[in-house]
């Protein structure tokens, strides 16, 4: 196709030796060596005598020459092989003038690792026997011919090699044909062809000619080699194509149209007892990198590509030579014209290479045809019949120089026309559509409201089999990180728990330790009072005298208050037991309720006062106890799950714990006030807001979101004064003065309005100069080895970490913004009383170097155009009435600028104000006024719909839990850019959310293929881990919450680890990863129950008894659960102490 360089390169070929040779008269004959290519003879080698070993040194070179201005390209080194032929020269006779030759064989030498960057390379090509040749002795070794190829360099470079690709097409078969095909009668061509992208607007045809129509008995046999698509080869063997077979493999495996379960019996029938063409041909298509993006392109935009099938019927023309005939098309009976449509949208699919399948044959009617594909001409009808007019016998011109029928003696060979019959690029021209729109059709043409033969594929249920293969995936897919094998080497060092008992047992032991305790303190009392020698004397003391101790001890304890201590100090004891022993620790639901446990608990209480009476009293071993402090970061990814998992009341709980851990820290203030609009508690949030502002009075965006709520509460001249504040503390900030000019529109004051958004252009512009200065010069430092340092995010946070989680998502998610803000100083807002202008002047200085901190941590923007006069020219009521008719009239930006044909990178398109504005406030969830500033969005100049535009539709949408809206925004976003995975994972959430989560599941495995993250990976690892569970897919299970854990580790995702190292059996691993949940939360009710089951499992029943007394105590809601825990306790015989 497209071509790397102009100048002319040579491709030389060496035969050095030939082995195992014979020929038809004797052991020694003489021989020579012919190479041809494209249809020339490069040359002849000189005539060598074989030896008697059958050896033949014939060390002949010839050359091949690479002209890209016209003549041989590197598509034709793809897709056309080198031929060696080899020929005996017989012993002249008597009276003969000229010396008779005879083909001995013919070898084949595939040129194509030329084209993945090799500057040569050797190999031994077996030499295949035509009929009739003594080469085909059996019981013989197989003769074979030395060949070196060389290149003085390499055709392509590396970036080249790796920016290019390699597109192969193998047409099968096609199956179930009508019973109108039939094998007897005038001689048919049966031919398949389509069309593949090239640069512009030209396409490049491949052409599958005489399929051999066969009868039923038996199906194909597998594996069966690759032919290639060039006839009248001498010799048979010489038609595959080397180390090329066609495999098959098992229907549901491929990506047509016949592949579920109901079809398996109408195709096993099909292929073995019903007629069908078979070709097994594989046509080559080298895609230079602008090739690969128009490929790209045209399967985004197209998604469903025709491929045609028809037959034309061959007729005999005499030849030069009497008694011999050669057969040509007859051009003008085009006939069973049909159409397959195939799905090449696999292909952008992450890692993808290859896509084979069967796909039915429907008529070929112009209307469907144009529908379903947007292609507006037929390749055998539309481009007249030249792609067919060349076609003899054998199917497709001879590699050989044969002499042509008259028909074609105008038509030079090698250049109009491939040896494929396919035509170069200049012959596929728009103005052949006409014949479409013609009143007069041509005269093979059918009508186009119909097509009956073409019917005839649909009423016999034809389809064709075909493989479309890459040599380098489209869209690359990022490989698998190496994870540890074990959970431990994963979690971050922790100080060693100290190891506590607990459960029934334990609860009872503590009993017996305190009973023994009070008895030991009461006996000293006793003593203290009656002296030891009434203990001596018990036996002679008479009950009265007892009796009377007795009131004189109680007595001296009340007093004392000795009592009422003995009673506390029994009490936490009594409380335990009733815990851990009869599980209860909620209110009893009647006073008969409480009457009967309290006197089943008082028998126990005093049967067990009696077994410890008589035992030794062991001394108490005081226990100590660690606690393990989470950080901040931590505190705010926890939040951030609980809100998007709507469990409102547990983040706003994590919030609050940052707050109280940091009250000083204004962006704990920020994330609780952004947490606060989620939830629409406007006051909470401008409370927030406004303490942010008050530890510092500077801080740029603490002013915005004041101003944001203020206009949220209409407190419009608050809203101004925070507004206009903000532009005059950092007169630079685009968001600033666009947030003004959105306030101005409120208040109907266009001419303020158009200002504002006058100013914020003008900044934008400014620091996209100032960015393209520092692009150019961190590219120069890169190549000096200089290392770039990461930027940070709004409010201080490194944008690369893994905990960052301010990003887009789903229900309450946010997406990644681009305006990264440098941590600024606070900044003394109340200088000395010098005058205005100094202390303006001061403050303008300081300004000036944070904002040019800020400009430097801003993402690259590629270009921003001027406002144009006629924006500031009209009133906001004015734009948003053109709203409806221009978004009617707006197109769509063109998909090929999101396609890289050499890195694969999306490129981000020009940022507009309204769009860096609209980043901010999603990322703050001030959704209320997101959807003005779209609007803005839609009508501007430089924006206008885009994919990240209807991807923030999308997501405010999917806040309402508008499922239809939110899909539909969607669907316009992968459309404009299929390759974003933002896309596919908000698409994801959304299926999950509606309870799709076989979709959701295909969505997030493409989003986490992508080499690029998306914007918030953490939910899509959680969900699709979750997904994994539900269809029991451990393995898969738990390398998603593995690598969850190794991005932002987290008690969810420590826990779904956890799960599906138990279901594997896994139950150290398992035990590691709970324990590390259990750390992160231990509130987690799931936590507790699976730790009960491990416990369980390994028969630790102390452990075991805890566990399940917090799950019971945190009120587990999965019953499922609760059940197998139960099961598992009543098959190892403890775990539950109350029974």
């Amino acid at each position: 196709m497209d071509q790397t360089s102009s100048t002319t390169r040579t491709v030389h070929i060496t035969v050095t030796n030939g082995y195992d040779l014979k020929g038809f008269k004797g052991d020694t004959p003489v021989t020579f060596v012919r190479a041809e290519f494209n249809q020339a003879v490069l040359g002849d080698s000189l005539k060598i005598t074989v030896s008697p070993e059958g050896t033949a040194k014939y060390n002949f070179t010839s050359n091949i020459d690479l002209n890209p201005e016209g003549g041989i390209t590197l598509d034709d080194l793809a897709h056309k092989p080198l031929f060696l032929t080899v020929t005996e020269v017989l012993p002249k006779e008597k009276k003969q003038k000229d010396e008779k030759t005879l083909t001995l064989g013919q070898a084949v030498v595939d040129l194509l690792p030329l084209l993945e960057g090799e500057e040569s390379f050797e190999t031994t090509v077996p030499l295949h026997p035509v009929p009739g040749s003594p080469l085909e002795t059996p019981l013989t070794k197989q003769c074979s011919l030395d060949v070196k190829v060389f290149v003085a360099e390499p055709l392509l470079t590396p970036a080249q090699v790796s920016a290019s690709n390699l597109l192969k097409v193998t047409l099968e078969a096609a199956y179930s044909v009508p019973e109108a095909f039939m094998p007897v009668g005038p001689q048919q061509n049966y031919m398949v062809g389509l069309q593949v992208p090239s640069v512009g607007e030209k396409d490049y045809s491949m052409i599958f000619k005489n399929g051999n129509l066969k009868l039923g008995g038996e199906k194909e046999p597998v594996p069966r080699p690759k032919k290639w698509p060039i006839a009248n080869i001498l010799a048979p063997g010489a038609n595959n194509i080397p180390d090329e077979f066609i495999v098959g493999g098992p229907y549901e495996e491929e990506e047509g149209e016949l592949n579920h379960p109901e079809d398996r019996e109408f195709r096993n029938q099909a292929e073995s007892t019903k007629k069908r063409i078979v070709w097994d041909l594989e046509s080559r298509c080298f895609l230079h990198p602008t090739a690969v993006a128009s490929l790209q392109k045209r399967i985004a935009d197209c998604r469903l590509w025709p491929v045609e099938i028809t037959r034309v019927p061959l007729i005999v023309l005499p030849k030069a030579k009497p008694g011999k005939l050669e057969k040509i098309d007859d051009e003008n009976q085009l006939s069973f014209h049909g159409v397959a449509y195939v799905n090449m949208v696999p292909l952008l699919y992450p890692g993808v290479k290859r896509i084979r399948g069967a796909f039915h044959v429907y008529p070929y009617l112009d209307g469907t045809v144009f529908e379903k594909t947007k292609c507006l001409f037929s390749l055998f009808r539309d481009t007249g019949h030249h792609l067919v007019h060349n076609n003899k016998a054998g199917g497709l011109n001879s590699p050989l120089s044969k002499p042509v029928s008259k028909n074609l003696k105008e038509e030079k060979p090698g250049k109009d026309k491939d040896i494929e019959g396919r035509p170069r690029l200049g012959e596929l021209q728009a103005p052949s559509i006409k014949s479409q729109s013609s009143d007069t059709p041509l005269e093979s043409e059918a009508p186009l409201s119909h097509n009956l033969e073409g019917q005839q594929y649909m009423e016999a249920g034809t389809y064709i089999v075909l493989e479309i293969q890459l040599d380098k995936a489209l869209v690359p897919k990022r490989m698998p990180e190496e994870l540890a094998s074990r959970v431990k080497e994963m979690i971050p060092p922790r100080p060693p728990l100290t190891r506590r008992t607990g459960g029934a047992q334990k609860a009872v032991s503590d009993y017996h330790t305190q009973i023994k305790s009070i008895s030991r303190a009461i006996l000293s009392e006793y003593h203290r009072m009656f002296g030891k020698q009434g203990h001596k004397q018990g036996s002679d003391i008479d009950n009265e005298t007892m009796e009377e101790q007795k009131c004189q001890l109680n007595y001296e304890l009340n007093c004392s208050g000795k009592y009422f201590a003995f009673k506390e100090q029994l009490k936490h004891a009594v409380v335990k037991i009733v815990r851990e022993k009869y599980l209860k620790t909620t209110a009893f639901e009647s006073q008969e309720e409480l009457q009967t446990f309290i006197s089943e608990l008082y028998v126990f209480l005093v049967d067990q006062m009696h077994v410890a009476l008589n035992q030794a009293i062991p001394d108490d071993v005081p226990s100590t106890s660690s606690t393990i402090q989470t950080s901040i970061d931590q505190l705010r990814l926890f939040a951030f799950e609980a809100e998007v998992n709507e469990n409102f009341e547990m983040a706003a709980m994590y919030y609050e714990e940052r707050l109280v851990r940091e009250p000083q820290n204004l962006e704990n203030w920020l994330d609780y006030g952004a947490f606060c609009l989620l939830t629409e508690d406007n006051i909470k949030a401008q409370e927030c807001f406004r303490k942010a502002l008050s530890l510092n009075e500077s801080h740029i965006h603490s002013l915005l979101l004041c101003g944001v709520l203020a206009v949220l509460l209409e407190n419009y001249e608050q809203a101004e004064i925070f507004f206009e504040d903000a532009t005059c503390l950092e007169p630079t900030n685009v968001i600033a003065w666009t947030l003004l000019g959105l306030f101005y529109e409120i208040q109907n004051n266009d001419i303020r309005m158009e200002m504002a958004f006058h100013e914020a252009f003008k900044q934008l512009q400014a620091r996209t100069l100032q960015t393209k200065i520092k692009n150019s010069a961190t590219e120069e430092n890169i190549e000096e080895g200089v290392k770039v340092e990461p930027s940070f995010g709004p409010w201080g946070v490194i944008q690369e970490s893994s905990t960052a989680i301010k990003s887009e998502g789903l229900s309450g998610i946010r997406p990644q913004s681009s305006q990264l803000l440098s941590p600024r100083p606070t900044v003394d807002l109340h200088p000395q009383p010098q005058g205005p202008n100094t202390a303006l002047s001061s403050l303008d200085e300081f300004l000036e170097e944070t904002s040019k901190a800020q400009s430097e941590s801003q993402e690259p923007i590629t270009s921003v155009q001027p406002l144009e006069s006629s924006l500031t020219q009209k009133s906001s009521n004015t734009l948003l009435k053109e709203l409806t008719s221009k978004k009617e009239t707006s197109k769509c930006q063109d998909s090929s600028a999101f396609f890289s044909p050499t890195h694969h990178v999306t490129p981000q398109p020009p940022v507009t104000i309204f769009m860096e504005t609209i980043r901010f406030l999603m990322k703050v969830n001030a959704v209320q006024f997101v959807h003005r500033v779209l609007a803005h969005e839609l009508l501007c100049p430089q924006g206008g719909p885009s994919c990240e535009y209807y991807l923030v539709l999308a997501q405010t949408h999917l806040l309402k839990k508008d499922f239809a809206k939110t899909e539909e925004y969607l669907q316009q976003a992968a459309q404009m850019d299929y390759l974003n995975p933002n896309v596919w994972g908000v698409k994801g959430h959304l299926y999950f959310l509606s309870g799709n989560h076989a979709e959701a599941k295909e969505c997030y495995e493409r989003t986490i293929s992508f080499v690029v993250d998306a914007s918030e990976m953490h939910f899509i690892f959680l969900r699709l881990g979750h997904i994994y569970m539900e269809e029991k897919e451990y393995e898969n299970a738990k390398r998603t919450y593995m690598q969850a854990c190794k991005r932002s580790p987290s008690c969810l995702t420590w826990l779904g680890l956890g799960i599906a190292c138990y279901r594997l059996e896994e139950l150290t691993e398992a035990e590691d990863a709970l324990s590390e949940a259990n750390a992160l939360n231990n509130c987690n009710a799931e936590v507790w129950a699976y730790l009960a089951l491990v416990c369980l499992k390994v028969g630790r029943q102390l452990e075991a008894e805890q566990s399940y007394k917090y799950t019971i105590k945190l009120k587990l809601k999965d019953q499922a659960l609760l059940e197998e825990i139960h099961t598992v306790q009543e098959m190892v015989g403890f775990g539950n102490p109350s029974f």
